[in-house]
């Protein structure tokens, strides 16, 4: 039997231990922010002049 494309619930049930209900906190604000910039560091490309990437 093939799985659907188009149903989600198994993704919502993967996801929902990862969601919080603590969203006016400014502290995870931050925390997801600083998550951010260090995902964009590990890739080691940087965007430079026109959009042209270099390897750091």
């Amino acid at each position: 039997m093939k799985q659907s494309t188009t149903d989600a619930r198994a993704i919502k049930l993967l996801l929902q231990g990862a969601m919080t209900d603590r969203i006016d906190d400014r502290e995870i604000f931050m925390k997801g922010i600083d998550y951010s910039y260090y995902y964009e560091q590990e890739d080691g490309a940087e965007v430079v002049d026109e959009g042209k990437e270099e390897e750091v």
